[in-house]
């Protein structure tokens, strides 16, 4: 950015900017939509979801007027770091501020988003929350916070800037969002409606030995005092995140009892799926997770590559028509939490062509799998360089 312009200024939150305190009743206001906390996302502006007014009872915390292009923050575990831009009239809760410029030709409106995506107005408000349990923070803590600001032009100058780099964003998720609804009409296309030829029940295919199943040992088998600080992995759901195992705060157990439960290892081309609460947890096994062992909230898929690609396997058993089937046999309700067992994934029918057309069906997902993971990186990337630039403009000009 160069050297900072001698117009810079540090000015404090509170100087530049108002809370907004328009109360109304909904149900006489004219309005449509509410906006909760659960309606705003982490690190993104635009607000994607909101309720419809008169759906249900709001409770009396809901009667903060917004407008659009005011800023609504989520001043409730303020680490979740919820700021959002609403392009609609509607209402919210008090403990979602409703914020706005106090004087256009010193902060322009459309900038003040951006400061409070910063880190340091976020580290801020996360060192002024209060409480413990639902920590929170009051506008009077963000008022004394400080950040450089440029003169009229300048933010102007700037606000184009931080706008490309929002729709260098906005254009990747819709491209992610658009690569995914593709991925489940694929799945769709694949396995919801299946040549019934090619149907088999997965208890056929374990009674053949095409297919294994193992679940994790048990406290009787591996109790807890035989985990170690360091050894061999113990892999749990918990573990397991987007496809990905992560050993950095795994359990793990010494070299004695890793032999004695030699059956629990993992094989590369092995799956491994959570059985309680979200299947989803799903895993596929690699090279460099060899001999890793299975947790006892998992349960491990062995096939026969000569009779089962395990990539196909694997998008079978990610796919939303089989998770569906899962999550709806499984079970569970606000008391129990849904289970897996070898029992009913034995009952679980799948469509299973030649090995030719599984290797053709595995090779297109793993085809869009891999541009999904292209993009999440680019995505991931992008982030870093917006908060690399908004830091550079509001943190460090002016120090």
């Amino acid at each position: 950015m160069g050297e900072v312009e001698p117009q810079w200024k540090r000015v404090k939150f509170g100087e530049v900017v108002r809370q907004v305190k328009s109360k109304v009743n909904p149900d006489t206001a004219g309005l449509d939509r509410f906006v909760a906390g659960e309606h705003m996302d982490t690190d993104d502006l635009k607000l994607r979801r909101w309720g419809a007014i008169g759906s249900g009872y709001l409770g009396p915390a809901f009667h903060a007027r917004f407008r659009p292009g005011q800023v609504l923050y989520g001043s409730r575990r303020t680490y979740l770091r919820k700021v959002a831009v609403p392009d609609f009239e509607g209402i919210c809760a008090n403990t979602t501020f409703v914020l706005e410029s106090t004087n256009p030709d010193i902060l322009v409106p459309e900038l003040l988003p951006f400061v409070m995506q910063t880190e340091a107005f976020h580290a801020h408000s996360k060192r002024e929350s209060k409480g413990s349990v639902n920590p929170y923070v009051n506008f009077s803590d963000l008022a004394w916070y400080q950040f450089a600001l440029p003169p009229r032009q300048e933010q102007l100058r700037l606000l184009d800037i931080f706008r490309a780099a929002e729709h260098v964003l906005e254009t990747l998720r819709s491209a992610l969002d658009r690569l995914r609804l593709a991925r489940s009409a694929l799945a769709v296309s694949y396995f919801a409606n299946p040549v019934q030829d090619h149907v088999v029940d997965c208890r056929d295919l374990i009674a053949t030995g095409a297919m294994s199943l193992q679940t994790g040992p048990f406290g009787t088998i591996l109790k807890a005092s035989a985990y170690t600080d360091d050894g061999y992995p113990v892999i749990n759901p918990v573990d397991m995140n987007a496809g990905e195992i992560n050993t950095d705060s795994c359990a793990r157990i010494g070299e004695k009892d890793w032999l004695r439960l030699k059956q629990y290892w993992m094989r590369p081309g092995d799956m491994l799926l959570g059985r309680k609460r979200h299947m989803r947890n799903l895993v596929y096994v690699h090279p460099e997770h060899d001999g890793y062992v299975i947790g006892s909230d998992c349960i491990r898929f062995r096939v026969d590559p000569n009779q089962i690609h395990p990539r196909y396997l694997f998008h079978v058993l990610r796919s939303e028509t089989t998770q569906h089937w899962l999550q709806a046999q499984a079970g569970g309700n606000g008391t129990v939490m849904p289970g897996m067992n070898e029992q009913i994934i034995g009952r679980l029918r799948m469509y299973l062509p030649d090995p030719g057309t599984q290797l053709r069906i595995a090779a297109d997902f793993d085809a869009v799998a891999e541009s999904d993971t292209s993009l999440v990186t680019r995505r991931a990337q992008a982030y870093l360089v917006r908060h690399a630039l908004l830091a550079r403009v509001f943190e460090e000009a002016g120090r």
